[in-house]
Order: C-alpha cells, then sequence, then structure tokens
C-alpha cells in the first residue's frame, strides 16, 4: 500500500493546502479552513481533496466522512468568482471546471457516508460540493447561492446534474436561472437539507450524527449507499458530458465576457444570448 492510500491517521492533521483533517474512530472530519481566503476552494485545496479520497476509498476503518468549513458564518465562497476568473484565461477556467468536477464525482464516489455540515453562507461551486455529499446538515443562519446565471454562466461541476435529484426539476431550474439567495429555513423546508441546528451547536450535533451511522454495520452502510447510487446512476454520465460541452462553449461566448465586464463596471449587464 502506497503512502496515498493508507488509513488516514487518529487525531488533527493540518494541512498547508488550507484543509484539516480530523480523524476520531471511523468518522474523519475535513474543514476547510482558509478563512483569509473566505474559505475558497482553490486548485490545491481540491487537489489534496481528491488525493484524500484515494485515500479514504481504501480506508476500511473509515465509516462516515464530514465536510464543513472553519468558523460559524462561512462554508465556503466557492471556486471563481468574477475578479478571480480575471486571472485565468479561458482554458483556464474550464480545466479548473473540469477539475472540479473530478474532485466532487471523487467525493460522491466515495463507499463511505459522506455528510455536509454546512456552518454558513455557501456559494457557487462549493454549493456543488455540497450537492456531492449524500447528506446536509446546516446552520440556522446558513445561506445558499448559485450566482453564475447572473455572470452569464451556469454552475459547471455537477449543479444542474445533481440538484434537480434532490429538489425537483422546476425548483433546481427556478434556483439556478435566478441565481437568489435561498435560506435555512427553505433549504429544510425543500429537503436540500435534513435538518437545521444553532451555528454553535452543528458540529457537535453533526459529530454526533456521523458516530452513531459509524456504529452501524459496516456492510450495511456502504451496501445500502451503493444500492441508492446504482438506482440513481442511469443518465448521470450523458448529463455529465453535456454539461462539460455545454460549460466549454459557454465560455467563449459574448455573453459571459457582458457578465464579467458588467460586474467589473458595477452595472447590469446586457447579454445578447451569443
Amino acid at each position: 500500500m502506497n503512502q496515498q492510500n493508507r488509513p488516514i491517521a487518529q487525531g488533527l492533521t493540518t494541512s498547508s493546502q488550507g484543509l484539516d483533517v480530523y480523524r476520531e474512530g471511523g468518522v474523519v472530519t475535513l474543514t476547510i479552513n482558509r478563512i483569509d481566503e473566505q474559505n475558497r476552494l482553490s486548485p490545491k485545496l481540491m487537489g489534496y481533496l481528491l488525493d484524500l479520497t484515494a485515500s479514504l476509498r481504501d480506508d476500511a476503518s473509515a465509516h462516515v466522512v464530514v465536510i464543513t468549513g472553519a468558523g460559524q458564518q462561512l462554508f465556503s465562497a466557492g471556486i471563481l468568482n468574477p475578479e478571480i476568473r480575471a486571472r485565468y484565461s479561458k482554458q483556464e477556467v474550464v480545466d479548473l471546471v473540469r477539475f472540479a468536477n473530478r474532485c466532487f464525482d471523487a467525493v460522491e464516489a466515495l463507499p463511505q457516508i459522506v455528510i455536509a455540515a454546512i456552518n454558513g453562507r455557501v456559494m457557487a461551486g462549493a454549493v456543488e460540493l455540497c450537492l456531492a455529499c449524500d447528506i446536509r446538515y446546516a446552520s440556522d443562519e446558513a445561506v445558499l447561492c448559485m450566482p453564475e446565471a447572473a455572470w452569464g454562466g451556469f454552475p459547471g461541476a455537477g449543479g444542474p446534474v445533481r440538484l434537480p435529484e434532490l429538489v425537483g426539476r422546476a425548483r433546481a431550474l427556478e434556483m439556478i436561472c435566478t441565481g437568489r439567495e435561498v435560506g435555512a429555513a427553505e433549504l429544510l423546508r425543500i429537503d436540500l437539507v435534513q435538518q437545521l441546528f444553532k451555528p454553535e451547536a452543528l458540529a457537535a450535533s453533526v459529530g454526533e450524527i456521523a458516530r452513531r451511522m459509524a456504529s452501524c454495520g459496516p456492510l450495511a452502510v456502504k451496501g445500502a449507499k451503493r444500492i441508492v447510487h446504482t438506482r440513481q446512476e442511469p443518465g448521470f454520465a450523458a448529463a455529465r458530458g453535456l454539461s462539460d460541452a455545454l460549460r466549454t462553449a459557454l465560455e467563449w461566448s459574448a455573453d459571459v465576457d457582458e457578465g464579467m465586464a458588467a460586474h467589473h463596471e458595477q452595472r447590469a449587464p446586457r447579454f445578447s444570448g451569443h
């Protein structure tokens, strides 16, 4: 077994990539810890997360994975925003979105139950990380937003693929195509999260749920997850391929350029549909 695939050790491991790992028994907690950078999912952080999924995949003693953000106000501001996009070429943006897809697909494919503990505001690409998790719990002050349509784009790292399975086709389209903010009470009402907790109680409450799951028969828990995923699998590959193709074409559209310019100039965009 190589270093990458060795079981994750007990205790806390801090990473220069901004992702802390804490192992207690069968529960592994991954904390996005880049508070000074709004807990953004940098390429290095996502690369480290991808490496961790390789280790976790073969770690028979890890039964539940929890993903959360540092602090009590922000899960993550996502991957890209108009300011960050300006530092990348169009091809680099497409490559980054596809890399995020690989990372989030690997999270979803883990044999363990994966829980998102949404400790505050969650934006753009970070929403798509939460959608790749099996179960979501949130602070009662959490706010979710996918603003990409206002920038002339759409969520390219799995949002249109996974969200309809969770909230239904019409509601998913409404959320994506308006880019509006969705508060915690609505997240619970539409079943996007399973339960709300006070911000100061979220970590402990989710930890208790994770330990309860980890105490159950691992073959039963992992088997149930595998069955559920197999039932939902038809059509996923086609939708993922279409998402990649459309997102790539969109990057070279006039609408994306207009969305970025409008944001920079602090004006309403004038989209042309080209």
